[in-house]
């Protein structure tokens, strides 16, 4: 029996998909994996049992990657399965934006007691006619789930579309990706030309505060920026000076801070982007199939720590699966430990840090051979399936 322990409440519909082998446990101390969503596993130390973590959701800043990887724990999270989810929310914060949705429904409430409202609104609408988003431009940072998504609805409702990946430009290139939209290696090619600007990128060092005075300098005066991603991405005390100058018109945020809370000219969202009982089913469903791929296979899909690896399912009932550091060489300590005439198949990924490996055998690996594995310096894990 394997055990599953859930740091956050964790969909139903996902967990219905575990296996009757496997049992979700209260306990940490013999968990075989964890399913997180938003709690923080930074101070959390993993008993040894645990081989894989996985996050329902795409971000993963609340867990350590490599400090996990260096303890052969496989961290995985969800890409796409909540993607849907964080566009049609992107499309909604857009629209608020343009038509002013927000102020007027909050000038209703503030104006609810007068008993002539409805003359009253009359008067007051002008000052919330907005525009229209058809023939408006959109520039689109990052081109992954979401970013891709959000190009073809944005397409589909008559905008211009400008984006660019900092991610392997060459294959965005070849995607299928909506006829009007203009593919730039940088997003300063297009600032100039949006009114609007979609931030679509993870948090990283080198992506902290991307968006920032220099570059908010370089758009389009009265530009809405849409921060749908992650709150670091802007440097709230540029934006604040951006408002109050017009330069931006609106800043339309999931990630409200105290600071941008308190901002004139920002429209802040509670975080909902991922928060639709599909997006959480999706999530689940997805983080439960890999982690039982991994513990049953050793497959290794959609990891943030190690490389991709993907064997199937068993050919044998003797597998092996190997997590190491990319530096050492694998191959030549497999050939000096094992029969090659008991190797069945043999596959090995690598990135630039790590490597994982699984190994089909005709015969069962004795306790010493594979003691002798782990104790390899640079083996982070091996383990029998």
């Amino acid at each position: 029996m394997k055990n599953i322990h859930c740091l956050n409440k964790i969909s139903q519909v996902g967990l219905s998909q575990l296996p009757e082998t496997y049992q979700l446990t209260e306990q940490i101390d013999h968990a075989d994996a964890i399913l997180v969503r938003s709690a923080s596993m930074h101070e959390m130390k993993l008993p040894d049992s645990v081989v894989a973590v996985a996050r329902a959701g795409a971000g993963v800043n609340n867990i350590p990657l490599n400090e996990y990887a260096q303890q052969g724990v496989v961290v995985f999270n969800t890409p796409g399965a909540n993607s849907n989810a964080v566009v049609e929310l992107i499309v909604a914060g857009m629209l608020l934006s343009a038509r002013n949705i927000y102020q007027g429904m909050r000038w209703i409430d503030e104006n609810k007691h007068d008993e002539q409202i409805a003359k009253s609104i009359e008067k007051a609408k002008s000052q919330f006619a907005g525009t229209e988003i058809l023939n408006k431009s959109i520039g689109i940072i990052g081109l992954g789930a979401i970013g891709a998504s959000l190009s073809e609805v944005c397409s589909s409702l008559g905008m211009n579309v400008y984006a660019t990946t900092t991610l392997n430009y060459e294959e965005y290139e070849k995607k299928t990706l909506p006829k009007n939209m203009k593919l730039f290696r940088t997003m300063d090619a297009f600032l100039d030309k949006c009114d609007y600007i979609s931030i679509n990128i993870p948090l990283l060092p080198d992506t902290k505060h991307i968006i920032n005075k220099d570059v908010m300098n370089k758009m389009k005066d009265g530009v809405v920026i849409l921060n749908f991603a992650r709150d670091g991405l802007v440097n709230d005390d540029d934006m604040n000076q951006a408002l109050q100058s017009k330069k931006v018109g609106q800043y339309v945020t999931d990630f409200p801070n105290y600071k941008t809370a308190n901002m004139e000219g920002v429209l802040a969202i509670p975080h909902l982007g991922a928060s639709t009982e599909e997006a959480e089913d999706n999530c689940a469903f997805m983080a439960s199939k890999q982690i039982v791929d991994y513990i049953e296979n050793g497959n290794i899909i959609n990891s943030v720590n190690y490389p991709t690896i993907n064997a199937g399912q068993k050919v044998s009932d003797y597998r092996l699966s190997i997590l190491y550091d990319a530096s050492i060489k694998l191959c030549d300590h497999m050939h000096e430990i094992l029969d090659k005439e008991n190797v069945i198949s043999c596959y090995d990924e690598k990135n630039q840090s790590y490597g994982a490996a699984i190994i089909d055998l005709k015969t069962h690996l004795s306790n010493d051979l594979l003691s002798q594995i782990s104790q390899i310096k640079g083996i982070l894990k091996a383990r029998l399936i």
